[in-house]
């Protein structure tokens, strides 16, 4: 028996996600994802023009050249969703490995327009589509199955390996959000089927273990942002909001308060119009008649003069910017580079939280100061995490019941929390709950 994980990426870091399963010298692939924090610190370089051993060497996307000294033949290259730190590398380093890349229909559209615009390389491996609740046969010796997921990102799926061993289950990113806004819940029946008929290991995320309790539903986001909006004297002024560009559940709750609000909802970007056009296209989402989006900073600028002309109290705007990255289009509004102008009262709402790093803290903080400085209200904390919080996780590792547990997705104190959490559930250090560092390999022939 040849069974082992070979921990890549995102585990020593929250990002740059990526995984091998070698299964008697099948292996499977989960994830290739790049390292966001590292792309700011960078922020000058163009990455679709750079090579993967450059990006390797900056941190930016995973080190798989350990890859070289594993046995064996790669099957398939599995994405659980479409976020950047799950998909990013897959430009740079899927043109090494024989293989089709699998993921639901939304995840590949985004691959499609990631290969698309890959300057360096020629990716030309197969895309193949597997919706949620679907099984797919790999070899004679191993299928996959997708088990719907919720995140802030739709058609997001937990990864289910089946092997003549027990099944491997991947479960980077996740929520258990019982009411979501876009998409159904997650297939609680089909995790319980997968924990009774038995486990071998599971690869889990530890992002937001160190938080108490459970991780609120998107509705609640959506509630916020109904206080914020429709509870707010702002007759007569700008409304501007910020989120994630591929948040498409909270994006859908913005511009249907529009409606409530009789203003024209305007989503500006380009990232916007790429995730939500392509939710939109394939049927995922349906924004209000009368929605418009526009990518082009040139287009930008002319929706935001027709703006001014007709009258800002007439639209709410969704924009990029929301960690106050210089060049996004919050950013430039704040500091007049756009045809738009804010006044005083009129309002912005940041319905996201700037991701925990220092630069990212800095650049929100300098964005926040120059709207005050303008006079605008500026509105924070309508926002849920997409993110498992520590009891969603201790009711996955007792549904689960795997032989073996491998946190991560975090830094080392992440990860860390995460065996502390195992270790309430039974489990206990170096026996059945492993923390690896990226490039490590965890051998099951030698445990087992």
């Amino acid at each position: 028996m040849q069974l082992e994980v070979i921990a890549i990426g995102g585990y020593e870091e929250v990002g740059r996600n990526m995984t091998a399963v070698n299964v008697d010298g099948e292996i499977v692939i989960f994830d290739m994802g790049i390292r966001l924090d590292r792309v700011m610190i960078h922020e000058d370089t163009d990455i679709s023009k750079m090579h993967s051993l450059n990006l390797i060497e900056m941190g930016v996307i995973p080190n798989d050249t350990v890859m070289k000294h594993v046995e064996g033949e790669v099957k398939a290259i599995v994405l659980t969703h479409g976020h950047l730190d799950h998909i990013g590398a897959i430009t740079k380093l899927a043109h090494r490995y024989n293989a089709p890349i699998i993921g639901t229909p939304y995840t590949l559209e985004l691959v499609k327009r990631e290969i698309l615009s890959e300057k360096k390389f020629d990716v030309r491996n197969p895309l193949v589509t597997l919706n949620p609740g679907e099984t797919k046969d790999l070899t004679p010796n191993l299928s996959l199955e997708f088990i719907r997921a919720t995140h802030s990102i739709p058609d997001s799926v937990f990864a289910a390996l089946h092997t003549p061993y027990g099944a491997i289950l991947y479960a980077n990113d996740f929520k258990f959000d019982n009411f979501p806004v876009v998409g159904e819940r997650p297939d609680y029946r089909a995790l319980k089927r997968l924990g009774k008929n038995g486990v071998i290991c599971m690869i889990s995320e530890s992002t937001r273990v160190d938080h108490e309790g459970k991780t609120p539903s998107e509705i609640i986001a959506a509630n916020l942002l109904k206080n914020d909006l429709l509870g707010t004297d702002n007759e007569g002024k700008g409304v501007v909001v910020t989120t994630f560009s591929s948040h498409i559940a909270r994006i859908k709750s913005i511009t249907e308060i529009a409606v409530k609000m009789d203003r024209i909802p305007i989503l500006l970007g380009r990232s916007m119009m790429k995730y939500c056009g392509i939710a939109e296209d394939i049927g995922i989402v349906e924004f209000p008649e009368g929605t418009r989006m526009y990518g082009d900073p040139s287009a930008i600028d002319s929706a935001l003069r027709t703006i001014a002309k007709e009258g800002k109290e007439n639209y709410l705007l969704i924009v990029t910017g929301h960690q106050g990255e210089e060049g996004a289009v919050l950013s430039r509004m704040a500091t007049n580079k756009t045809p738009y102008q804010f006044e005083k009262h009129d309002q912005v709402v940041f319905s996201a939280d700037p991701i925990p790093n220092p630069i990212n803290a800095a650049q929100r903080y300098m964005l926040e100061s120059r709207l005050k400085l303008l006079g605008v209200r500026v509105f924070k904390g309508a926002h849920v995490s997409g993110h498992a919080a520590k009891e969603d996780h201790r009711d996955m590792i007792r549904w689960i019941n795997a032989e073996h547990i491998i946190p991560s997705h975090g830094d080392f104190n992440l990860t860390a929390s995460y065996t502390k959490l195992a270790e309430e559930e039974g489990y206990r250090l170096g026996e059945d709950v492993h923390l690896l560092r990226n490039g490590q390999c965890l051998s099951f022939e030698r445990i087992i």
